[in-house]
């Protein structure tokens, strides 16, 4: 499909080449790029995008590099930070990372015969002339000081150099923050209704996993990989996941009900510029299945019943050395008996014990939260896994954060967190990570641990009090925590996991001693949480009252009487009976009582967001009943 010669065409313009006259060069030597956009990422991660003549920019190119472009606060989501009389945002180019064009396969320009292209350049968000706002912001600041507050905590406690292979602080010539996404995806035909059961099926009998895939979906994720490979990203691989049915070959010869799920992944890089790849890599992957005639979508749980769509978060930190050398900070000198050194110990702990205030960064809506449900290999329990012993490397597939190890090779040790999902914010979800993961880094050294003194506190049981880990809980199992524990064994041990936005956000309120973590050197302000928590709350009152709660409206509408009475039994009109009545009662008001869905419109309007809450979960739970009696109803009619 896309008959365009690479060699010809700009992708990216590399961090090192950003100087005006090699700007000025490149953008010369590519006449199809015709367009510069500034990319600022806002405190609820949607990216801006304006189209800027590439004359005008050169024109101008060292004001646009210094001084950008500016917005207002209603362009962005910033509450509570940019305001109706104080509105004014700065777009600046960020010129420390790598600039990628975005291509308009579609539209070949007519003097090159290649597509039209803008160069996207990522950008920071100023607000009010000096103060650096929005999630890439957050993310840049946070990394700094992570880095920062570790080269000092080393200094401070040289012990822990005794577990790592490094001889002194003074070897370190830069710490190094790695990261990479795995991005999970559907793709279907446009039009064609999901029939649910026969996906779940095809899940439950796993028909699809790592199965060749044919016809367009082959082509389009093909490309996408060439094209990727085409940006520098580095592509490691793309198979089908868990989801999905075998699309049909029509008399034409063309395929059609397709409807799968897929998986990318790509090598790591610093974690601002690991964020900005993912954030690219979606337009690319959305905009060439398109040209195939396939939708994408990188909601996390689509459909109901079937596999949502993970993006498993990697995570790890390593000191380039003065010699040249990079050490992973996470590797112990002894792999064969040790898992961690206490840096990495400490790191994980921070993760898990403040995971309370990560995860409203993680899973901020209502589709993330719809995903993280037992049953699907989506977490749903604050805990790790080690490993049964230090020489036999695990993946505990059920379990919040995975260690990932590979004897041989210490570079690859880092942790793996699985509960991101397609829309999570990265810039977030790394700037909350790192931050946790160093208050646990600064208490296991600060106490002085050993590796052995720290696998003991991971491993505790359940009451048992240690110097920074919480009594009741337990944080490490080398169980599967779908089918080894009760319901009620997870939300004793790992804590309950919060089913809605509100009750997720409202960890703000319940641990506010956790939240400190975020406010070291003014990462986050509290203006700046604040605002997230608006911009949480808005989206998710805006999105149950406009666009949840007349989808189940017209749920309701679909689930017809089926039947006629002439040629019906009393098992069906007994089952519709049933169905009938729950439907009133979920959906339709009468005179003597208000139906479910009113009620969370009027809590919500009331401002009454726990009863708003509280019936969002009951809504959920009865419609998935009222699905499976319609589904059980139609099955018996002839």
């Amino acid at each position: 499909m896309l008959n365009y010669d690479f060699s010809k065409m700009l992708f990216r313009i590399s961090a090192d080449r950003h100087s005006e006259a090699e700007i000025q060069r490149v953008l010369l030597a590519h006449p199809e790029v015709k367009f510069v956009s500034l990319v600022g990422i806002d405190i609820g991660g949607h990216d801006t995008d304006e189209k800027i003549p590439v004359s005008e920019f050169l024109k101008d190119i060292r004001k646009f590099l210094r001084e950008g472009v500016q917005t207002d606060g209603s362009s962005v989501v910033l509450p509570k930070i940019a305001k109706l009389n104080n509105a004014k945002v700065d777009i600046i180019p960020d010129t420390t990372v790598n600039w990628f064009v975005d291509h308009n396969f579609s539209y070949p320009d007519p003097e090159t015969g290649l597509p039209v292209g803008t160069l996207r350049i990522p950008s920071s968000l100023v607000h009010d002339d000096d103060e650096g706002v929005g999630s890439r912001v957050i993310l840049r600041d946070a990394i700094r000081n992570f880095k920062q507050d570790l080269l000092q905590l080393l200094r401070d406690h040289p012990y822990a150099l005794e577990y790592m292979d490094l001889d002194s602080v003074e070897e370190i010539d830069e710490i190094m923050i790695t990261a990479a996404t795995e991005l999970e995806f559907w793709v279907r035909s446009p039009e064609d209704d999901a029939d649910r059961e026969q996906l779940s099926t095809a899940q439950m009998l796993k028909e699809q996993y790592w199965k060749r895939t044919s016809g367009p979906v082959r082509t389009a994720l093909e490309e996408v990989m060439l094209v990727l490979q085409q940006y520098g990203f580095y592509m490691e691989m793309g198979h089908k996941e868990v989801g999905g049915v075998k699309a049909k070959l029509e008399n034409s010869g063309n395929y059609d009900h397709v409807m799968e799920q897929l998986e990318i992944d790509w090598k790591y890089s610093s974690a601002v510029q690991a964020a900005d790849n993912e954030n690219h890599i979606k337009y690319v992957v959305r905009d060439i299945f398109r040209l195939y005639g396939l939708d994408v979508t990188f909601m996390a749980k689509p459909m109901v019943g079937i596999a949502g769509s993970g993006e498993h978060t990697h995570m790890g930190v390593a000191a380039r050395l003065k010699n040249g050398k990079v050490v992973n900070l996470f590797t112990p000198k002894d792999p064969q008996n040790q898992f961690l050194n206490p840096v990495g110990f400490g790191a994980l702990m921070g993760l898990l014990k403040n995971y309370d205030v990560v995860n409203p960064f993680v899973s901020s809506t209502n589709d993330a939260l719809n995903r993280l449900k037992p049953g699907f290999e989506a977490p749903v329990c604050t805990v790790t896994s080690l490993g049964h012993t230090a020489q036999l490397p695990s993946r505990n597939r059920t379990v919040l954060v995975g260690l990932v190890r590979e004897i041989g090779n210490p570079l690859a040790t880092r942790f793996e967190l699985r509960s991101p999902n397609p829309k999570s914010n990265t810039y977030l979800v790394l700037a909350a990570s790192y931050m946790a993961m160093l208050d646990g880094i600064k208490a296991a050294l600060e106490a002085g641990k050993t590796p052995e003194e720290l696998e003991k506190s991971i491993s505790k049981e359940y009451g048992d009090e240690d110097f920074y880990l919480d009594t009741d809980r337990v944080y490490r199992t080398e169980k599967d925590v779908f089918d080894e524990y009760t319901e009620e064994e997870r939300d004793r041990f790992f804590g309950k996991a919060p089913q809605t936005v509100w009750e997720n956000i409202r960890a703000f309120d319940r641990y506010p001693e956790k939240l400190e973590i975020f406010k070291r050197d003014d990462v986050m302000t509290d203006t700046t949480l604040e605002s997230y928590r608006e911009a949480v709350l808005s989206q998710w009152k805006m999105e149950l009252r406009s666009r949840i709660i007349p989808d189940m409206m017209n749920t309701l509408r679909r689930c017809r009487k089926a039947h006629s009475d002439h040629d019906s039994v009393d098992y069906d009109r007994r089952n519709w009976e049933r169905i009938s009545r729950m439907r009133d009662r979920i959906g339709r008001n009468t005179v003597a009582e208000t139906c479910l869905l009113t009620k969370i419109v009027d809590a919500l309007e009331s401002g009454d967001y726990q009863t708003a809450s509280d019936l969002q979960v009951e809504m959920q739970s009865e419609v998935e009943k009222l699905i499976k009696m319609y589904l059980s109803y139609k099955k018996n009619l002839f």
